[in-house]
């Protein structure tokens, strides 16, 4: 799976992605900072099944605390936008070209309004972070209208001659982009427009079509970045008020600074948590125990967390609706071939069945597959069974 990172220049959209990902990426306080991609791994948070099923877990990749296992994602922080994007502005649409394989987007703002149209530092207090959501929107609308455009001959073509569909036709333009003939359909009834006159809907109908499909095919989550900062306060709850609970407060440094000392053994924290311990007090110097205790006082204590974690979590869970399942050889053990217990854990689609959980293990194993066990009730499933979040699963097999 595939985390987009979005915003516009100067946000501290990078430093979440280090945040995120403990990887190296220049950070920096000007614009464009961000050109080509920078891709990594992070994590999303389940919670353990140790507690549950009295084991400890032995995970082949990520790792668990005992409290929750974390499952390897790909992120992704791409080049920050201006207005006018879609015109050509800065970069112009890379940004949106290089989001395109993502599953969904987190759009970083700066909810300080520290930050101008630009990308610019201004007067925390003088920007409304509501605009920059829009902007986002609103060029995504515009991207996806211009390449429907753009590919109108081909549209009528494929709907006219090949006789597929205009559903099919346009879903068929915008493979590319992860969206099919369902996705265009499911769009067309809700803005009550038909597909098979695409070719002749007005400008504000093919983007109010854009926008929605953007919406439903690429959701997005908003981290209100830099809450650290007093004026952000004010504004992380309008945010909340116009956009409700897509809007996660967050301060990207703090988690950086707290994931960077966890590392380095000076603190013990894991990402998501509410709280840290310091280990060692005497290896820190004042300004790193100032810049602690500004952190617990001014974030943690305030909001619970740095939000990060949380914002990358609730992209995966409940913006896309995935689901952690865990396959395994034993139902009674919990374990592999090797003895090793809950050691895989993959994230599926929602309507993933016991059969695609099996191909995902491995291709050979998904075409032997005869049948699924739950290991918590001990029951054959069969293989069209759509198991649930975290539900552990045996693959049997032909002999």
């Amino acid at each position: 799976m595939l985390v987009g990172i979005v915003g516009k220049t100067n946000v501290g959209k990078t430093t979440f992605f280090s945040a995120a990902t403990l990887a190296e990426a220049e950070i920096g306080d000007r614009p464009f900072v961000t050109i080509e991609p920078n891709e990594a791994v992070g994590h999303a948070r389940v919670k353990s099944l140790c507690t549950e099923f009295g084991v400890k877990c032995e995970p082949r990749f990520g790792w668990c605390n005992g409290r929750f296992r974390y499952v390897p994602l790909k992120l992704m922080d791409v080049a920050g936008l201006v207005p006018g994007a879609h015109k050509g502005r800065g970069l112009g649409n890379k940004f949106l070209d290089d989001l395109r394989r993502a599953s969904v987007h987190i759009l970083v703002v700066d909810a300080s309004g520290g930050t101008d149209d630009e990308g610019k530092p201004s007067t925390p207090g003088t920007h409304d972070p509501i605009r920059d959501v829009n902007i986002v929107k609103e060029e995504f609308a515009h991207w996806l209208k211009g390449i429907l455009k753009r590919n109108m001959s081909r549209i009528k073509r494929r709907a006219s001659v090949a006789r597929e569909s205009p559903e099919a036709a346009i879903g068929e333009v915008l493979s590319g982009l992860g969206i099919g003939k369902e996705d265009v359909q499911q769009v067309c009834k809700r803005c009550e427009l038909d597909a098979s006159k695409i070719w002749s809907w007005g400008e504000e109908a093919l983007l109010s079509f854009s926008a929605l499909l953007r919406e439903t095919t690429k959701p997005m989550m908003i981290a209100a970045n830099k809450i650290d900062v007093h004026e952000a306060e004010d504004n992380v709850r309008s945010l909340k008020e116009e956009l409700g609970d897509v809007v996660i407060p967050t301060s990207a440094e703090a988690e950086l600074i707290l994931r960077r000392a966890a590392a380095a053994g000076v603190v013990e924290y894991s990402p998501g948590d509410p709280d840290f311990e310091i280990i060692d007090e005497s290896g820190l110097t004042k300004n790193q125990l100032k810049a602690l205790r500004m952190i617990e006082e001014s974030v943690l204590d305030r909001y619970g967390s740095t939000g990060v974690q949380e914002v990358v979590d609730k992209s995966v869970f409940d913006a896309t609706g995935m689901k952690a399942l865990f396959p395994v050889e034993s139902e009674t053990k919990l374990s592999d071939g090797y003895g090793r217990v809950l050691p895989d854990v993959f994230l599926l689609e929602k309507g993933a069945d016991v059969r695609e959980l099996a191909k995902t293990v491995h291709t050979d194993i998904g075409e032997d597959a005869v049948a699924g066990i739950d290991a918590r009730t001990k029951k054959r499933i069969g293989l069209e069974q759509k198991p649930k979040h975290r539900d552990v699963i045996r693959i049997l097999t032909r002999r």
